[in-house]
């Protein structure tokens, strides 16, 4: 059995970490390689670096920021963000990111994904989706941070992102991000069969019993999480500390 793989996420605005709510009021905290430097000490397994610039000087300065970051930190690294052509994924995993992660270009245009793949191989292509349960029960893929519902249900969509050559599924609820009251683990659960593929937890987690039920009942392959680490609320370490404790299986 693979170990589960704990990842924090950093969102990067020119060049610096921010966090805050929906992109909004958003705090500096900390330099972005420093803080990666910081988590990979810690015992992170991977790192995920969210580019939320908004111009074309800010996708510049990222660009510059990642061969930084390969430069600085010993422990795979994802990138995303901003990312809609070849070209931006080229640019990127050229600088010496590990993998590139796509959310709503690659619903704009599935294609992205069998061409990201076809040049890097699909070990380098994760496919984000933020997803949100309407009404009727059904969950549809989201774009535009989770204010757009698209044309795509998350299991058929996440079935095909597999078939076109996506390494990973990064798989957000936007009913749950934010409200830090745990993940919908039978959905983790379900989507787990439906695809062969890693699959990474985002969003919902307040406590290390969240991030434990959606590794084991949601079957979940990793958790990625941002404010809590960010802040202080707990280490990476004593998480994976907490875990063992609860016999889940992580790299020490």
């Amino acid at each position: 059995m693979v170990a589960k793989r704990i990842i924090p996420c950093l969102d990067v605005k020119e060049g610096r970490t921010v966090k805050g709510v929906n992109f909004v009021d958003l705090r500096d905290v900390g330099d972005a390689v420093e803080l990666g430097q910081y988590y990979a000490r810690s015992g992170a397994d991977e790192l995920v670096y969210l580019d939320i610039s908004a111009t074309r000087e800010g996708r510049q300065t990222f660009t510059r920021l990642v061969e930084r970051i390969s430069d600085g930190i010993n422990i795979p690294f994802t990138v995303g963000g901003g990312i809609s052509t070849l070209e931006d994924a080229a640019r990127l995993l050229d600088a010496g990111a590990d993998k590139i992660s796509i959310n709503s270009a690659a619903i704009a245009n599935p294609q992205l994904i069998n061409d990201i793949a076809a040049r890097y191989g699909s070990q380098f292509v994760v496919v984000a989706i933020d997803a949100r349960q309407m009404e009727d029960g059904v969950w549809r893929a989201t774009t535009h941070g989770g204010s757009r519902p698209s044309d795509k249900e998350l299991f058929s969509w996440a079935r095909e992102a597999q078939e076109r050559g996506a390494g990973e599924i990064l798989f957000t609820s936007m009913n749950h991000d934010g409200t830090r009251s745990g993940y919908p683990c039978d959905t983790f659960a379900r989507l787990s069969q439906e695809v062969s593929i890693p699959i990474i937890a985002s969003g919902g987690a307040g406590s290390v019993e969240d991030i434990a039920e959606v590794l084991t009942v949601g079957r979940a392959d990793a958790a990625l999480a941002a404010s809590i680490f960010h802040f202080g609320e707990i280490t990476v370490g004593d998480l994976k500390t907490e875990l063992k404790r609860l016999n889940i299986d992580v790299r020490c």
